[in-house]
């Protein structure tokens, strides 16, 4: 089980946007990375190619960030924390804040 997972409100807490939060769209387990909406952009000069119809100009979107450099942001806390695991009742294994007690799923 991921600490992070897609749709979780996240804040990046090293780095250039160092207290932004934002939505999490991807989250890339082989790379051990992280694509957070609207954090983390970046300009790419794309010359026209081909006979391929590419868009061309200079195109901004969001790179993937470090999974060590984000924390899950608790809904009960407001706070960016650490995320432990518990057994629900259920049986489940669920993700938990460390601060505060709160199941994140």
């Amino acid at each position: 089980m991921n600490r992070v997972r897609k749709g979780d409100l996240v804040e990046v807490i090293a780095g250039d946007d160092s207290g932004a939060r934002g939505e999490v769209q991807s989250v890339l387990l082989g790379k051990g990375r992280v694509l957070v909406r609207g954090v983390n952009m970046v300009k790419k000069h794309q010359r026209r190619t081909g006979g391929v119809r590419t868009q061309t100009g200079i195109i901004e979107f969001e790179a993937p960030l470090h999974l060590s450099n984000v924390m899950p942001v608790c809904s009960a806390c407001d706070k960016p924390v650490r995320v432990g695991f518990s057994v629900s009742g259920e049986g489940r294994k669920v993700r938990q804040c460390r601060a505060c007690g709160a199941i994140f799923d």
